[in-house]
């Protein structure tokens, strides 16, 4: 029998982590404060619960939970991007905690969280089946894990598609948009849960033009913006007439400008 060699996590970790430190995510990320918001409803986020944010990013779902005045901690592996969390809150007088954590190695006890929340984070983790395991480990017995996951076929599943052609991913890791179907969720999250509820919802991205899209992903948004840097020049414009192709397919504006409806998964799973 052949032995299955898996593939270095921690190297693709180090990659993604200098990916998501590249640019200024923020730039993309406040633009989908609304997702954190329309998530933390659908968990029935309460004052004063224990919320965690996994994969934070610019804390989108750490500050609505803030909002709703819960004792909420922001984690993710990229300092830079808990520094910007920190002063999205302060700006806004919220209170919260940050801790830099790998959500692959969650460093909390077991049923430490009335919450476990992800918009748009932990899908990218490159083991999967590691990350579902650790967010519901530190999820409390009746507690709810809280997701916000693009879809394989919508405008940022393809827009991965269209990258991945021109800059593979690392061989051996499942697609991220897999955690936006639901036979991948209940792969990873086990059969004996309380509930699994799944819907699927639509964020408009909303710019310009479709070229002003491209301009700022590819000036801000690290897994874009590394996928230009990693390209010779000579290639460089084969992805981006790709991108331009792929902003004209989704845009449904006819005055110019850029609307393009972003299917993602919202899931909340309770821990039984």
């Amino acid at each position: 029998m052949a032995q299955v060699t898996l593939p270095d996590f921690a190297a693709i970790k180090n990659t993604q982590r200098a990916t998501w430190a590249s640019g200024d995510y923020g730039v993309v990320g406040r633009s989908l404060q609304i997702v954190g918001e329309t998530l933390c409803e659908a968990a029935d986020i309460r004052g004063a619960e224990k919320v965690l944010d996994v994969a934070a990013g610019d804390g989108n779902a750490a500050l609505a939970a803030a909002r709703r005045w819960a004792d909420v901690t922001a984690s993710d592996y990229v300092p830079a991007l808990l520094e910007r969390t920190m002063r999205r809150a302060e700006a806004n007088g919220l209170s919260m905690q940050v801790r830099e954590a790998d959500a692959e190695n969650l460093p909390f006890e077991n049923d430490s969280f009335d919450a476990v929340m992800s918009v748009f984070g932990a899908m990218f983790t490159p083991n999967q089946e590691r990350t579902a395991s650790e967010m519901l480990r530190v999820c409390k017995p009746g507690g709810r894990v809280a997701l916000a996951n693009w879809t394989p076929s919508g405008f940022i599943g393809e827009l991965f598609r269209v990258v991945g052609r021109h800059v593979p991913p690392p061989a051996g890791v499942k697609p991220a948009s897999l955690w936006g179907t639901e036979d991948r969720l209940r792969e990873l999250f086990p059969s004996d849960v309380a509930d699994v509820r799944v819907a699927e919802r639509v964020f408009n991205f909303r710019y310009r033009s479709p070229r002003h899209w491209i301009d700022v992903f590819q000036t801000y948004y690290g897994p874009v913006l590394r996928a230009f840097a990693a390209l010779p020049q000579e290639r460089r414009g084969d992805l981006d007439d790709d991108l331009f192709a792929l902003a004209q397919e989704h845009n449904v504006t006819t005055d110019g400008t850029f609307v393009a409806p972003g299917a993602y998964l919202e899931v909340v799973i309770t821990k039984r």
